[in-house]
């Protein structure tokens, strides 16, 4: 457990509607997973994983949607709206927690408008630099960034994006001025890194692995309070003095689906996702791409939302972000 995974929030208010009674023999017809990025990504791999094994267990197909745009939040507005009967699911990722904090209009709440299933998996991300840097490890890091403070400058996928704010998080934990430079997606960030021109980012591990192995950038740290199995000799940035210790900021991803979805439908689609996870083909694939497999209880779902949307309530109004 870490340091804010310890958090511990006043539970949700139960809703004022009666939820739908669950359908006899639940399910008893396809599930809709809704993936709220595009097909081919890192996230759209993974949900189909899931989703194939998820399949095996109910008894039914799990056919994939793909509504990306919107830091996910075209597909969590349309599950948001969905039937509540089970059958239509979010696949979402942490964005959906700095997006409450972010956006100053959303057609949806994330606490009112959709209900935790169970979270499915979560990874580091890697603190990168430029491997023509004078630096070679954390501690090289922190001394250089504090000797350039105000000259330096790191790359992110765009305002708000989960890179910009872990390396936000850890600039302002140093006491660094840095300036941030906010690309069209964290590809083109990243490369513009291992080219020389901006300094460093922090980057989801599975994309920023294959640069780092192919030492077109040096991975310095994981955002994580654990360590990665694909770079166990990378530290984590509490281990380095990077964060607090214990602290974590990795990235991470769910299922939800509408509120007042039945409690049995949720109950049976958790035990089902937990099934999944403790496949060893599944569990194999989520390691291969950097990340580990998560699940556990409604409940537990529940208050890491909680402690996740609390800390980017309070994080992205220090960075000045906001998105319409």
């Amino acid at each position: 457990m870490t340091t804010r995974r310890t958090l511990l929030l006043a539970p949700l208010m139960a809703p004022l509607a009666t939820p739908a009674l669950a359908q006899p023999g639940f399910p008893n017809r396809p599930i809709k997973l809704v993936v709220a990025f595009p097909a081919g990504g890192p996230t759209d791999v993974l949900a189909r994983v899931i989703g194939e094994r998820m399949a095996v267990d109910l008894g039914q197909p799990v056919i994939i949607e793909n509504r990306g745009g919107a830091n996910g939040n075209i597909a969590g507005e349309a599950v948001s709206k969905a039937d509540a009967d089970g059958y239509t699911l979010l696949y979402n990722t942490s964005s959906i927690a700095i997006s409450r904090a972010l956006y100053r209009r959303l057609a949806y709440d994330v606490l009112r408008d959709l209900t935790p299933v169970a979270l499915t998996a979560a990874a580091p991300s890697l603190l990168v630099a430029n491997p023509g840097l004078p630096l070679r490890d954390a501690a090289s890091f922190i001394t250089w960034a504090k000797a350039n403070s105000g000259k330096i400058s790191y790359s992110s996928g765009g305002v708000g994006n989960a890179s910009h704010l872990q390396a936000f998080m850890i600039m302002k934990h140093l006491g660094v001025e840095a300036v941030h430079v906010p690309y069209r997606g964290t590809a083109a960030a990243l490369t513009d890194v291992a080219a020389g021109n901006v300094q460093f980012m922090c980057d989801a591990l599975n994309t920023a692995l294959p640069m780092a192995r192919e030492g077109r950038v040096r991975g310095i740290a994981v955002t994580t309070a654990r360590r990665s199995a694909q770079l166990p000799e990378i530290p984590t940035a509490g281990e380095t003095g990077l964060l607090p210790r214990d602290f974590d900021i990795g990235i991470w991803q769910g299922i939800m689906a509408p509120a007042r979805t039945p409690p049995a439908a949720v109950q049976r689609l958790n035990q089902s996702i937990n099934a999944a996870l403790r496949d060893p083909g599944v569990a194999g694939r989520i390691d291969q791409m950097g990340a580990w497999p998560t699940g556990g209880s409604v409940d537990d779902y529940k208050r890491y939302l909680d402690t996740e949307i609390a800390l980017w309530a309070r994080v992205v109004p220090e960075t000045g972000a906001s998105e319409e």
